[in-house]
């Protein structure tokens, strides 16, 4: 009878710890999002606003958008690719790597001349930067970073190109280019707006014409195992809210 009893409370206390632990509340879903380093700001304020809509916690990789195509191409487990610009998404789809039909441009950057707080500099034009004081300029590299590109495509159009390139500091992604005039290792930069905080040194927009547009794109990737969760936050960058949110950030709106 002892016996009888003792197994009927060892099963009673195993059924109570199988309801407990089946009454766990579900960890939250997770999404891992690569997105250009011009995102920082823009994805920081997206990023909460999408999770306490959703319940999905989104952690952001940031860098040069080469390089997170790369790593996306050797396979690195991200959910969702935000790039700086058209071209590295639509090679991933071409290669099979982006769920179809997920492919939307979600924004057009803005390029600036940008000098930090603090700076004795005064530019009223980007010619302004050919005088012998703009010792050192910023460029994210070109080959990497879409702004980059812009930046080198607009020099060259307004024919200065040549003056200034052997005063050139090339930086890995758009953040690092900032960091580069901020600590004083360059006069200017060339950076989004997006990066541009309110009070936060001076700038010149870089007139649209002079270069390629900076339309960007993003996709989920195909072989992320979140597909649900990854689609809903490539359309809430697409909603009218997230739409707000980089408008906020010196973003314009998508273009044709």
């Amino acid at each position: 009878m002892k016996k009888l009893t003792t197994i009927c409370l060892a099963l009673a206390f195993s059924s109570c710890n199988y309801h407990s632990a089946t009454n766990q509340p579900a960890a939250p879903q997770e999404l891992v999002v690569a997105a250009a380093a011009n995102l920082t700001e823009a994805f920081a304020e997206i990023g909460p606003r999408f999770t306490s809509k959703t319940g999905i916690r989104v952690v952001f990789s940031f860098g040069a958008t080469a390089e997170l195509a790369k790593q996306i191409e050797n396979g690195a487990p991200f959910d969702v690719f935000a790039a700086a610009d058209t071209e590295h998404v639509d090679l991933l789809d071409q290669a099979g790597v982006v769920t179809p039909g997920t492919r939307a441009i979600y924004a057009r950057g803005r390029l600036v001349l940008w000098l930090p707080a603090g700076s004795s500099l005064k530019i009223g034009r980007i010619e302004d930067i050919t005088a012998k004081q703009f010792d050192r300029i910023a460029i994210p590299k070109p080959d990497v970073a879409p702004y980059g590109k812009a930046a080198v495509e607009s020099l060259k159009q307004l024919g200065i190109w040549s003056q200034i390139e052997s005063r050139v500091v090339y930086a890995q992604n758009v953040s690092q280019a900032k960091q580069y005039a901020a600590t004083g290792n360059a006069e200017v930069a060339f950076i989004p707006l997006a990066l541009v905080k309110t009070g936060d040194g001076t700038y010149l927009e870089v007139n649209e014409n002079l270069h390629e547009p900076i339309n960007q794109a993003l996709a989920v990737i195909k072989s992320s195992a979140k597909q649900d969760a990854a689609r809903q936050f490539v359309s809430f960058v697409l909603s009218p809210e997230g739409q707000q949110l980089l408008k906020a950030n010196g973003y314009s709106l998508p273009g044709p």
